[in-house]
């Protein structure tokens, strides 16, 4: 059996992707495959199981030597089961930036590709073979792309990632702005999550000049009730660096509607990486960055000690 599963801390993306390629390994490959996650699903995710009438997928913790498993929407090590060397990576489909450090048995196909969405390389992969899938299917990759892409305001977007949602829809007979608002309304509602699970909940390790950060996103049209907790969430910062052997959680509290970030600014290290890297001025406890919504393409790429 494959096991086919995105990153720690599973969004929209990791999720529907893992269901969408196990569909198409069993379907139109006739290999045996099963989505897995690594992690519990945020909200939105959760959400999307549910509207399209899927069961959560099994979480597991590792993986054994010489599993047979398909990686989606990363391609991190960091991000991975500890063991993922030790099994037999099949393929790689991605649509961030290469890491390194990987290592694979045998020759293997690796896609990875400049869009916003796993799910629309996917999508491109499948071709024709797209048709056969059910409802169900397509509902997951349209919500990928439309949670990948804001709705299309991130700039990570491309035409054929709105291409492919447009078409989804239109098939499905989605009013993709009533449904992106239902999605990020669950993504939104964070009110029964701990500060720390917050603080993983999108969550991704990146290494610095010389310093761990633990690069923290939370995408909501709803930014007050996150930053109302500024407080205390700066407070939990300490102990989730040191339970993650981390230098220092970044915090950035996406607004979805006004298409902005707030960084939480917890001490004079978060104030020089926001300084120097957005060339913002910082006076308090959290800075705004206008037009920051991206991790992948607007913050990473700028971070900077």
């Amino acid at each position: 059996m494959i096991q086919v599963f995105g990153h720690k801390a599973p969004d929209t993306d990791a999720t529907g992707s893992a269901i969408v390629w196990s569909w198409y390994l069993n379907e139109i490959k006739g290999q045996a495959a099963a989505p897995k996650l690594l992690g519990t699903p945020n909200t939105e995710a959760a959400f999307v199981l549910q509207r399209w009438g899927f069961d959560q997928p099994e979480i597991i913790a590792d993986v054994a030597e010489g599993d047979d498993v398909v990686i989606v929407d990363t391609n991190n090590p960091a991000e991975l089961p500890a063991s993922i060397n030790d099994a037999n990576i099949l393929e790689i489909i991605d649509h961030h930036m290469l890491v390194g450090g990987i290592k694979t048995k045998a020759p293997i196909n690796i896609t990875v590709r400049p869009l916003a969405c796993t799910a629309t390389i996917m999508a491109d992969l499948m071709g024709s073979d797209l048709a056969k899938a059910p409802e169900a299917i397509k509902g997951v990759m349209l919500s990928c792309i439309l949670s990948d892409t804001l709705e299309f305001r991130s700039p990570t977007t491309t035409d054929t990632d709105v291409a492919w949602a447009k078409a989804l829809a239109d098939e499905l007979g989605i009013d993709i702005p009533d449904y992106a608002a239902e999605m990020f309304a669950a993504k939104s509602d964070v009110s029964e999550f701990s500060d720390a699970e917050l603080l993983r909940m999108d969550s991704k390790m990146f290494e610095v000049g010389g310093k761990n950060f633990r690069v923290s996103v939370l995408e909501t049209t709803s930014p007050k009730i996150v930053l109302d907790r500024k407080a205390s969430l700066i407070e939990t910062m300490k102990t989730v660096e040191a339970e993650d052997g981390v230098d220092q959680v970044l915090l950035f509290v996406v607004d979805i509607l006004n298409e902005e970030s707030t960084l939480l600014i917890a001490n004079d290290l978060v104030k020089s990486v926001a300084e120097k890297s957005f060339g913002a001025t910082v006076g308090g406890d959290t800075v705004v960055l206008p037009g920051v919504v991206s991790r992948k393409k607007q913050i990473i790429p700028q971070l900077s000690v």
